[in-house]
């Protein structure tokens, strides 16, 4: 099966909205590549530390409430 890395790194992102705390951190129980490609995109802080979070940056904020509006939303 051919994988969609960028609907993968959307969903994690979308999905990390539901852990946030203080602000803008959010646990990163998530898989390591998605986490890794997400910190690369300049959405999230370094995965790699020894920190049980990480922190969104503004647009990664920003694309986290919007995807997850767009992924999860009941259309009413």
């Amino acid at each position: 099966m051919d994988i969609d890395e960028e609907k993968i790194d959307a969903a994690v992102l979308a999905l990390l909205r539901l852990t946030l705390h203080d602000e803008r951190r959010a646990w990163k129980g998530f898989d390591w590549n998605a986490m890794e490609r997400l910190h690369r995109k300049g959405m999230i802080s370094d995965p790699a530390s020894k920190a049980k979070s990480v922190v969104l940056t503004d647009e990664g904020l920003c694309q986290a409430e919007e995807l997850f509006r767009v992924l999860f939303a009941r259309i009413e």
